[in-house]
């Protein structure tokens, strides 16, 4: 990671390189005329269980690379909490995730459009799709090749997901082998984020590459506690790494890209959102902006799941990983799928070994 004097200067300053920060960092340096500081309060992707596909059962309770957030009691789920992930890592919760590649319905962007969001209708975010991927079925209306995002299919089957699909046929639900193509409705076989048997985060498929170039500076363990201001307008950021306070300007854009939780707290904690809950914790009020915070919407679902016995790591919880895959497959079958992996890059994904949603079912938006 870059080393940088306190108070120094880019052009723009991305706080967060998850997703959205990575592909930034990426695109801002492509031409090499703007210098650009990217902010990850995580570390390094460098853990084994990021990159193999199962692993991200390993990480639910990492706290190296997961905020560990929780929601608050849930009324309706028995007073519950249900956990959150969120990355802390570089590629953010792309690096953490079930790898699935799902793009959403069209009707939802088209719906967009019509609230008044110009060029955020399917047909206009079509293009970026497609130039952002490198789909391993091949490119068509729907789908681009040579992109910096791998997208490739569940390298084995499995009999609950064939067993699941052809029940949901005989249900009067379609089969649909390709969620992000004409329409999302059917049952099917999600595509996940993946190449050669390995996660393909943003970190491996946006920065990468650019932390090849000079104009980029990556800082990681670096978590940003406030915007700074002259007058309305954003000028830089203070962070805290290692417990010192640091500051960095930027001339000519902040960029806030934390994700859907740490994006909107660090926006308050700048004096960015309802103006009686900031003044209330003592935060002064730069702009009184009641949705920062507002409307956040979980995309609930359940996972088809089964236990062996009620050991600790033998499925059916968050506690995934090799323990599951000995219950499940046997130490012999256990060992012969570790050997495929590392010799052909197959298996060892969730799909092959039942958890996570590697099939799964989708409706219609007017359904």
């Amino acid at each position: 990671m870059a080393a940088i004097p306190d108070q120094a200067r880019f052009d723009y300053i991305i706080v967060g390189a998850g997703p959205a920060g990575c592909v930034l960092a990426n695109r801002l340096t492509e031409s090499g005329r703007h210098r650009v500081l990217l902010l990850e309060a995580g570390g390094h992707d460098r853990h084994i269980w990021i990159h193999i596909p199962l692993g991200y059962g390993k990480l639910f309770d990492n706290a190296k690379v997961n905020w560990l957030y929780k929601t608050e009691p849930e009324p309706e789920l028995n007073n519950r909490q249900i956990i959150q992930p969120r990355g802390k890592v570089l590629g953010g919760s792309s690096s953490i995730n079930g790898l699935l590649y799902v793009r959403g319905q069209h009707e939802d962007y088209d719906h967009w459009r019509q609230l008044g969001n110009t060029g955020w209708g399917f047909a206009d975010v079509l293009p970026y799709f497609r130039r952002a991927e490198d789909q391993a079925r091949g490119g068509d209306d729907f789908h681009g090749v040579g992109g910096p995002l791998a997208v490739s299919d569940v390298s084995e089957p499995h009999p609950l997901c064939e067993a699941f699909i052809e029940a949901a046929q005989q249900a009067g639900i379609p089969r649909n082998d390709d969620f992000n193509g004409a329409a999302q409705e059917g049952a099917g076989y999600f595509q996940l984020t993946a190449k050669n048997g390995r996660r393909w985060s943003t970190a491996v498929g946006y920065l990468r590459q650019a932390r090849r170039r000079h104009n980029l500076a990556v800082v990681s363990d670096a978590l940003g506690s406030r915007i700074l201001f002259s007058g309305r307008r954003a000028i830089g950021v203070e962070y805290i790494q290692h417990g010192i306070t640091r500051t960095a300007y930027a001339d000519g854009e902040v960029i806030v890209s934390g994700g859907a939780f740490n994006s909107p707290q660090l926006l308050q904690l700048s004096g960015l959102g309802p103006a009686k809950i900031l003044r209330d914790l003592g935060v002064a009020v730069i702009a009184d902006m009641p949705g920062v915070g507002a409307d956040l919407r979980r995309a609930d679902g359940s996972d088809g799941r089964r236990r062996r016995n009620s050991q600790p790591g033998a499925g059916g919880g968050p506690e995934l990983g090799m323990g599951n895959l000995s219950a499940i497959h046997g130490c012999a079958g256990a060992a012969a799928a570790c050997h495929r992996y590392w010799r052909a890059g197959r298996a060892l994904t969730a799909s092959r070994l039942c958890h996570g949603r590697p099939c799964g079912a989708a409706r219609s938006r007017d359904a």
